[in-house]
C-alpha cells in the first residue's frame, strides 16, 4: 500500500488527504499558495518551519558558551558535561535575588540555558518534533507569541512557587507548546487534544517522581499559558487584517528577546570589570 502524505490547509489548518480539491472543514479551495507578504514586518519574522531550528541553535550555542565558560573557571565538566551554576547565573537563569534587583530579562533568558548535555538534548528532541508540528499549526506569528509568553509565565511561576531555586531549561516553553496542541484539538475536534494530553500527563508525573529536579511550577505555568493564547488565538487565515497585529507581536517579541541577551552581556561585561 503507498503511504499518502498529508497536507494543511491553508486556511483552517487541518490535516487533510493529499488527494482532495476542497477542504472538507471549511470549504476553502486547495492548491493555491499563499499570498506573499510584501510588508516590512515579514522580513523579520522567519518563515514557516525554520524558527524551531533557529531557536535549537540558540539553544546550542548558549550551552557551548556555558561549557566553555564553566571548563575555564574549573577542572573540567565531567562526563554528562554539567555546567556550573555560578556561570548558569552569569548567563541569564531564573534567580530572584537578582530579578528583584531589575534583572527581569532572566524571565527570559533562562530559557535558553540547560545544566548538562542530557537536558539540552531532551529538550531538543521533545521542540523538534513539536515545535515544528506547531509552527506548522499555528504559523510562525503566534508560534513566536505562544513560545515566547510561555516561557515567560512558566519562569514567572517558578518565581513565586520556588522564589529561592535557581531555574533554566527551554521545558516552560515547550509545555507552553504542549498546551497549545491541547487547545487546537478542543477547538478543531481533532486527535491533537488527546495525543498532546498525554504527553502532558507524562511530564507532569515525572515531575512528581522523586530525585528529579523538576521545576514542575514552570511546567504547569507554561502549559497553561500556551493553552489560554492558542484557545482564543486560533489558526492564521489568509486575507485576514488581524494577522498584522500577529505580526507586530511576535517582532516585539523578538525585539524583547535580544534586548534580553544583550543585557546578559552587559551584565557579564560590568562584572568582568569589577
Amino acid at each position: 500500500m503507498k503511504n499518502i502524505r498529508p497536507i494543511m490547509c491553508p486556511n483552517c489548518r487541518a490535516l487533510l488527504d493529499s488527494k482532495l480539491d476542497v477542504c472538507e472543514y471549511c470549504h476553502v479551495k486547495l492548491g493555491a499558495s499563499p499570498r506573499r507578504e510584501p510588508e516590512l514586518l515579514s522580513r523579520f519574522v522567519p518563515q514557516e518551519n525554520f524558527t524551531t531550528m533557529v531557536i535549537l541553535l540558540v539553544n546550542f550555542g548558549m550551552f557551548v558558551a556555558t561549557l566553555l565558560m564553566t571548563m575555564k573557571n574549573s577542572e573540567g565538566t565531567g562526563f554528562l558535561m554539567q555546567v556550573d551554576g555560578r556561570v548558569l547565573q552569569s548567563f541569564g537563569a531564573k534567580d530572584a535575588f537578582f530579578i528583584a534587583h531589575g534583572e527581569w530579562w532572566r524571565l527570559i533568558t533562562a530559557g535558553f540555558l540547560h545544566a548538562g548535555i542530557f537536558h539540552i538534548l531532551m529538550n531538543s528532541w521533545v521542540l523538534l518534533d513539536l515545535g515544528r508540528h506547531s509552527e506548522e499549526v499555528f504559523g510562525t506569528s503566534r508560534f513566536l507569541v505562544i513560545y515566547f509568553v510561555s516561557n515567560f509565565f512558566g519562569f514567572v511561576a517558578s518565581l513565586f512557587w520556588s522564589p529561592h531555586a535557581i531555574s533554566i531549561g527551554a521545558s516552560a516553553a515547550v509545555c507552553g507548546l504542549i498546551g497549545a496542541m491541547i487547545a487546537h484539538g478542543y477547538r478543531t475536534g481533532s486527535s491533537h487534544r488527546s495525543f498532546y494530553m498525554r504527553w502532558a500527563v507524562i511530564i507532569i508525573l515525572i515531575g512528581l517522581m522523586p530525585g528529579f529536579r523538576i521545576d514542575n511550577a514552570a511546567h504547569l505555568g507554561g502549559m497553561a499559558t500556551g493553552f489560554v493564547i492558542a484557545y482564543f488565538a486560533g489558526v492564521p487565515r489568509y486575507n485576514n487584517p488581524g494577522e498584522f497585529i500577529w505580526k507586530i507581536s511576535a517582532t516585539t517579541i523578538l525585539l524583547v528577546a535580544m534586548y534580553s541577551f544583550y543585557q546578559v552581556y552587559e551584565s557579564m561585561t560590568a562584572a568582568s570589570l569589577v
